[in-house]
């Protein structure tokens, strides 16, 4: 960017709002408190806690946020009119986002208003607001399909009727960075307030349409986590603030050694799944299998990644694959603690392409099985754990409960769990038999039907991880689905056990003779 990009921009987190206008997504009052409070841990310096008007339950959860003391300012969203800034004054909120639609098309079309009355109304809300001791930032909607005139016309009567911040929303996501600048630096010279750019993602430019406008005078980006919204969603928060840090050389409030938490939080609790590949938060993000790649990381990081994981809070790793190359594999089998001879490490990664050759995932439990056949001294204690029975029930009317029975060094270990079915309450039965060992998430679970017909070949893929960062993936076939996902599960955590060589605390549960 250019110098005359600010130093210190503000970010203004619309998760609770836009965000939650992601199709599917509706959130507790609690749920929005939750997220509200991380938000506030993770250093933005605005939240909009919703749209108080629209429903009881938002203005709860709007009036919970304000009044929970959190350091960022807290805004409720109102359209241009009385009654939705009374709803925001009710809920206690000191700060208020007024907006108006100003293009041609929305007025014409939607509001069956004229350019006159749009500004009339402007003005008027904003002069209510600001009577009522509000802090006002005033968006006109669809900015970026407005006549230009007429944008900077009522942004400069809205700036006289007292608006503290000016917000150009690129509504439609229609704006390319050239054109986002030129916008904002017209806004610019028509008003001193501060301004704002929200820019939404239809064509896969909601970050550099942001940038753009910071580089022409904006001085804070509207965003969301993970980039959730309406559509194609908004501009993903740890995108903007990772590239304002490392590109621009600007400046935010932000922790960026959150931003992974505050994601897997936001996931979690909206049901909306980050995908694989998406930049700073997705799986991949710093995931390698390419041999040229894994052996540049392993010579100096910064040859294939941009910054170190540990600045947003993840860890690299490395995937065996039929593009991984000798030192990839070797740093895997590191973290196994295994130390393959140079033959050794040869024949692992022959064995691995071959499998990857046929259109398989090599997951963490096939190259230690690979590994196992070919370094002859391979740990004994590679499998503390095993399985020994279960049982589950479930049914019509019947909660799902299922009963396990484990090995943990020679000693047996019960115990019982119910949960939403077969699957999750046998996982969670055995979590709590090997807690004590290690605490393992189950980050992600995959059924694949092999065969066809009821009685299909499963495949059930696992990927667990520890407290500590550390994942692996377990995969196992099988015509029972639930048998299959249990060993599934106990494969996982002997491979996270062996990483870690972790085998010393005795579990909690029911102890009974050893087999």
């Amino acid at each position: 960017m250019s110098p005359k990009a600010p130093m210190y921009v503000r970010i203004f987190d619309t998760t609770l709002r836009d965000g939650e206008q992601t199709p599917g997504v509706s959130l507790t009052p609690e749920e929005k408190l939750g997220i509200g409070r991380q938000l506030a841990r993770l250093g933005v310096d605005a939240i909009e806690a919703g749209f108080p008007i629209s429903s009881e339950g938002e203005a709860t959860g709007v009036k919970l946020i304000a009044k929970d003391g959190l350091s960022p300012e807290v805004y409720a969203l109102s359209r241009a009119n009385e009654h939705d800034i009374d709803a925001a004054l009710k809920c206690d909120v000191g700060y208020v986002h007024v907006f108006i639609a100003t293009s041609d098309l929305h007025l014409e079309r939607k509001l069956k208003l004229s350019r006159e009355q749009a500004v009339e109304r402007a003005v008027q809300a904003v002069s209510y607001a600001k009577d009522h001791g509000l802090v006002v930032e005033f968006s006109a909607e669809d900015a970026t399909r407005s006549n230009p005139e007429y944008l900077g016309a009522i942004l400069k009567s809205v700036c006289e009727a007292g608006a503290d911040r000016i917000n150009i929303p690129d509504t439609v996501g229609v704006m390319s960075p050239p054109t986002m600048q030129r916008i904002v630096s017209s806004v610019r010279q028509t008003v001193r307030e501060p301004i704002s750019v929200h820019c939404h993602d239809d064509f896969g430019l909601a970050v550099a349409n942001s940038l753009a406008g910071i580089e022409a005078g904006a001085v804070q980006a509207h965003v969301t986590v993970n980039g959730i919204g309406e559509r194609a969603g908004n501009a993903s928060l740890e995108e903007v603030v990772m590239a304002l840090h490392q590109l621009a050389g600007a400046k935010t409030r932000i922790d960026t050694a959150l931003l992974y938490e505050t994601s897997r939080l936001v996931a979690k609790v909206t049901g909306v799944v980050v995908e694989p590949n998406k930049a700073i938060v997705g799986d991949n993000a710093f995931g390698h299998e390419s041999g040229i790649h894994t052996h540049g990381i392993s010579a100096a990081a910064l040859t294939y990644e941009p910054f170190d994981p540990a600045l947003v809070g993840r860890k690299r790793w490395f995937q065996a694959g039929k593009h991984a190359g000798a030192h990839g594999i070797a740093a895997q089998l590191s973290e196994m603690g295994l130390s393959p001879s140079t033959e050794e490490l040869a024949q692992i990664v022959s064995k691995v392409k071959d499998l990857a050759d046929k259109g398989k995932t090599v997951t963490d439990a096939d190259l230690s099985a690979i590994a196992e056949t070919v370094i002859s001294t391979f740990p004994a204690e590679s499998n503390p754990v095993s399985l020994v029975d279960f049982a589950v029930m479930t049914g019509i009317g019947v909660v799902p409960t299922a009963s396990v029975r484990i090995q943990i060094n020679g000693t047996q270990y019960v115990s019982s769990e119910t949960g939403v079915g077969p699957v999750d309450s046998s996982i969670k039965a055995i979590q709590k038999l090997t807690d004590p060992l290690v605490h393992v998430r189950l980050k992600e679970y995959r059924l694949d039907a092999i065969t066809g017909g009821s009685d299909a070949l499963a495949e059930v893929l696992v990927r667990v991880e520890d407290d500590d960062g550390a994942t692996v993936s377990a995969r196992t076939t099988g015509e029972d689905i639930v048998r299959a996902s249990v060993e599934a599960m106990i494969l996982g955590i002997n491979k996270l056990l062996l990483k870690r060589r972790l085998i010393t605390n005795r579990p909690r549960g029911q102890e009974t003779q050893s087999a």
